[in-house]
């Protein structure tokens, strides 16, 4: 049986489709490089897991869990292009999102917010997954990052407020390090999507082949996601360390 012109796939019904060529190297993988690099979120994800699930709350696994998970939804979204394993790509991003939202808003022993911060955090996802899954093309994008970026800016800056608080050299290592592999990936993401023409057309017209700027965004991301995870899993530990013993 021959494969259709547009790969195993099928044509692409995702919102968007990035600078990476389709098809390129196998019938069955739309977009081989965005694929692999996407196996750098599940390790990090799987790595954290292992190492923290017995020194920290189940809110933590969770995070590395969607970690692990935005990875995978990235490669199925990637190998196949299609609009249901974009939302495997992008809703997780979301959750991992709320999830550290919670974890910052819930840092301090002392601080707690109380039943209507996780109701209120899960109310938002589901709304936000519903109208992703409602909408498509441009607007679906637009909801989305929206969505998300509103909720990733406020979890980056409530790390940069423990980044400024702290006089630990690891924390402010680990955020140096962190934010300025998540800042670079960002600028890569932003460049591929805008610079497409440049990047795929021009370049190679020159002999320089597409970098695939989005599969190194995948890899340096993945670093950055770790490292500012792995600084607010070490503030955590010692807010709990200096946290008053409850009354016996």
């Amino acid at each position: 049986m021959r494969n259709p012109p547009d790969g195993y796939w099928g044509p692409a019904t995702s919102s968007v489709d990035w600078c990476e060529a389709n098809y390129r190297f196998s019938p069955y993988v739309a977009e081989l490089f965005n694929t692999l690099s996407s196996l750098a979120i599940v390790g990090v994800g799987i790595l954290g897991l292992v190492r923290y699930r017995k020194k920290l709350e189940t809110r933590f696994s969770l995070a590395f869990l969607a970690i692990a998970t935005v990875g995978l939804g990235s490669a199925l979204f990637h190998a196949t292009l299609r609009f249901e394993h974009q939302m495997l790509d992008e809703l997780p991003m979301l959750y991992l999102t709320l999830v550290m939202v919670f974890i910052l808003l819930e840092l301090r022993p002392e601080r707690s917010h109380g039943r209507w911060l996780p109701l209120a955090l899960a109310a938002h996802g589901i709304l936000v997954t519903l109208l992703c899954s409602l909408t498509r093309g441009r607007l679906q994008f637009f909801v989305f990052h929206a969505s998300f970026g509103s909720a990733e800016a406020f979890a980056l800056y409530r790390v940069y407020l423990l980044y400024r608080a702290s006089n630990r050299p690891r924390v402010r290592r680990l955020f140096r390090l962190g934010m300025s592999s998540y800042l670079g990936a960002v600028g890569l993401w932003f460049i591929d999507l805008r610079y497409c023409h440049f990047l795929s057309v021009t370049l190679p017209s020159f002999g320089i082949p597409n970098p695939e700027l989005h599969a190194v965004w995948h890899v340096l991301v993945s670093f950055g996601f770790y490292l500012l995870v792995v600084l607010v899993a070490e503030e955590r530990l010692e807010a709990l360390r200096a946290a008053p013993a409850a009354p016996s």
